[in-house]
């Protein structure tokens, strides 16, 4: 096997001795490759964020929801959050307790949020309606609300979540009709929350939006909890030596504000952060067969399996991820080429790497997509009726294991009620 280009994978030493191709060879591609130890990594990189005692790191499982996955970050002391039914489900299945999740809920119906409160979780509302909706649900119960500091940050619009322009979170022009509802209803805030955006880079933003999250708090009393929410983001462009972020410098300042505002406070409230890129981000490559080589004019085409379907990220956000090279065959690149490297769905969207230069490259490489861990397999599908990949672990004892399987074709029908 050749390591055409592979000096991201190597500096981490993502696959163990592991060989790619063998692994694309073994269980086919598209393939998403997880690397236990980076993900335990990540999960101690969060829990030792700050000296403040009373804090806790829920993992955010729209990130990465495999139950394998979500047994690891259980066995390195982590809690969870929850977007949907499902997740609870899942999480329940990896070993979290009800207590242990936090449903952070967006929209959500009287079934849904049932769910939750049946099955013992703790709910946060983001608007007055929601939590009207709550009330009528669970009088007398324990809720927690999001708030919208004003402050948002992230690197598309689309996953910009506080500010002026998102539909996340409550006002705090409105703690007032809060107040009025939980009076009515007998209900016991027990905690806030908030989320400002994902992928910063910087703690500028964070640290700010965190100052206004504490001045709502200040305005209720009694909180068990404040959840700071999350955004932690990766280097994508790690090839070109692109600096991570400054978790030291991050967590010195997050400190200082958690230890003022417990003596301000008058108890050592519970801080909570809900990082789920930054943990899953890393821990995952993509492998993919390369099927054709073309030009189109003067612009080169490598034409790949993996499309938009097995990783929707570039499409919809137009974000970047990191191409590496494998071969198994002897023959050398002798220069390098600007291409651009595709999918395989019906759609000039498709585009996986745009003007990319790489090693030449031929057909039957084995291509290594960078950072796939988070949004990755979360957001496939099988549009164009493909099947979606197939997920292994390279265990920290370098075994791999299979964590989840490819999809079959009765996958797909599997819910089809025919015609008669």
């Amino acid at each position: 096997m050749q390591k055409v280009y592979s000096k991201v994978t190597d500096s981490m030493n993502f696959f163990q001795g592991v060989d790619p191709t063998e692994l694309a060879e073994k269980y086919g591609t598209p393939l998403y490759v997880y690397n236990e130890r980076i993900l335990r990594e990540r999960c101690r990189d969060l829990k030792n964020l700050v000296t403040y005692p009373n804090f806790v790191v829920d993992y955010s499982a729209k990130a990465n929801g495999n139950l394998a996955f979500l047994q690891i970050v259980k066995s390195e002391g982590l809690e969870v959050d929850a977007m949907s039914p499902g997740e609870i489900f899942v999480e329940k299945m990896a070993g979290f307790e009800p207590h242990e999740i936090f449903y952070i809920c967006n929209n959500v119906s009287e079934e849904e949020m049932l769910y939750a409160i049946k099955e013992g979780v703790i709910t946060s509302v983001d608007s007055l309606s929601q939590l009207e909706q709550y009330g009528r649900l669970n009088p007398g119960g324990e809720v927690a609300i999001r708030f919208n500091p004003g402050v948002g940050a992230g690197h598309h619009e689309k996953v910009v979540t506080a500010g002026k322009k998102t539909k996340f979170a409550v006002s705090p022009e409105f703690i007032p009709q809060v107040k009025e509802i939980l009076k009515k209803y007998d209900l016991k805030l027990i905690g806030i929350n908030q989320h400002i955006g994902s992928l910063f880079m910087t703690g500028e933003a964070f640290v700010k939006s965190i100052a206004s999250l504490l001045e709502i708090a200040k305005q209720f009393e009694n909180l068990k909890f404040i959840d700071m929410g999350g955004g932690f983001g990766i280097p994508y462009k790690k090839e070109f030596d692109e600096a991570p972020l400054d978790l030291k410098d991050l967590g010195k300042h997050i400190d200082e504000a958690l230890y003022k505002f417990a003596e301000e406070y008058g108890s050592q409230v519970t801080f909570r952060i809900e990082p789920g890129r930054y943990i899953s981000a890393e821990s995952s490559v993509i492998l993919g067969t390369v099927h054709s080589v073309k030009y189109n004019h003067d612009k080169k085409f490598v034409g790949t399996d993996i499309g938009f379907n097995v990783l929707q990220r570039p499409i919809m956000y137009d974000s970047y991820h990191g191409v590496e090279v494998f071969r198994k065959s002897d023959v050398k690149s002798e220069k390098d080429e600007t291409v651009t490297v595709v999918g395989n769905i019906c759609e000039s969207g498709d585009i996986l790497a745009k003007d990319r230069t790489l090693p030449e490259i031929f057909e039957k490489d084995t291509l290594c997509v960078l950072d796939a861990g988070a949004y990755g397999f979360a957001m496939s599908s099988n549009y164009n009726n493909r099947l979606r990949p197939a997920e292994v672990l390279i265990r920290e004892n370098n075994e791999v294991v299979l964590i989840r399987e490819r999809d079959t074709f009765e996958d797909l029908t599997r819910h089809f009620i025919p015609l008669k």
